[in-house]
């Protein structure tokens, strides 16, 4: 028999002043809360009077022009998480009884998987109408920071931290290869050996890349270094420069067509292409919506769709 949950303070906090809550504990502040929620902010404000009465005891505190969580706050924030993902799976699992596919996904990707990315939602979107995407692109760092913070639901990525703090999984391949210049004398060579190349002033990502760690870790397990000459923050600024005569660079085979960019040559180098994956994955204990769940899913079934050989017929 289910025993009898009572709550003084669920009779009078109501499931609207937890979203705005935690609307403002996420943001930082009532404004861009209020924003987000289609409220004025006087309403906000209100909202949160009224929840702190029911709780008795302040939830923010203000020094300066910031807002900060008292420490019941951050006790609620974490209990106000925790319903109102319920109420999303709920409500989502719901529609899928129903024979829908209603709600929302969070995705937060790598920069270089904006090469991906996009055309899987794409389709993922055309199957399933009624769900309602937001697409973050940020590096590294950045994507680790949200994965900390739980802020999506699905995290892409081409090295994830090797922790047990996340779960991930390999769903397509990333290989590292080395691009230059197509009029490069290198571009004709073949077999070129690594300290040769390591010879040539490299463009790469900033500290931190997952495509950078994975040279740099090959190059020092060779006793070389790589001669950097540039750090740009995006692949299509080191793909500018490179057909602009700076230099090479080692990027995803994912992000170039060598066909279209006729400006970059692919050189074939010892060592490379390096056999890199590209990972999906969430924090560990993490429980995942049904749309997010259905993505995964989804994604893992189109992926190989779009990878597999395509045969041709011959005419006679």
């Amino acid at each position: 028999m289910l025993q009898r949950v009572d709550s003084q303070i669920a009779r009078r906090a109501s499931l609207r002043q937890l979203q705005v809550f935690e609307a403002i504990a996420r943001h930082g502040s009532f404004t861009r809360a209020a924003k987000e929620l289609y409220l004025t902010q006087p309403t906000v404000s209100m909202q949160i009077k009224k929840l702190e009465q029911s709780i008795g005891l302040p939830l923010f505190e203000q020094v300066g022009k910031k807002i900060y969580l008292t420490q019941i706050g951050d006790m609620l924030m974490q209990t106000a998480t925790d319903v109102l993902r319920s109420m999303a799976n709920f409500e989502m699992a719901v529609a899928d009884h129903k024979g829908l596919k209603t709600g929302s996904l969070k995705l937060a990707v790598v920069t270089t998987a904006k090469y991906f990315a996009p055309r899987v939602l794409g389709r993922f979107c055309a199957r399933y109408p009624g769900v309602d995407v937001a697409l973050k692109v940020t590096n590294r760092e950045s994507l680790i920071d949200r994965m900390n913070r739980n802020i999506d639901d699905l995290y892409i990525m081409g090295r994830p931290p090797g922790t047990d703090e996340y779960e991930f999984q390999s769903f397509m391949d990333n290989p590292i290869v080395i691009v230059g210049p197509a009029g490069h004398p290198l571009a004709a060579e073949k077999d070129i050996p690594l300290h040769k190349i390591a010879a040539e002033p490299f463009i790469m990502r900033e500290l931190g890349s997952g495509t950078r760690m994975a040279v740099e870790s090959l190059f020092e397990e060779n006793q070389l270094r790589l001669k950097v000459r540039m750090e740009l923050g995006s692949n299509e600024a080191i793909k500018n420069a490179i057909a602009g005569g700076l230099g090479i660079s080692a990027l995803s085979e994912n992000t170039i067509d060598f066909q279209a960019e006729k400006e970059l040559a692919r050189f074939d180098v010892q060592n490379f292409p390096i056999p890199k994956k590209w990972y999906i994955g969430f924090p560990s204990g993490k429980q995942l919506s049904v749309i997010a769940q259905t993505f995964l899913e989804f994604m893992k079934g189109d992926i190989a769709q779009q990878t597999q050989p395509r045969t041709t017929e011959s005419g006679s």
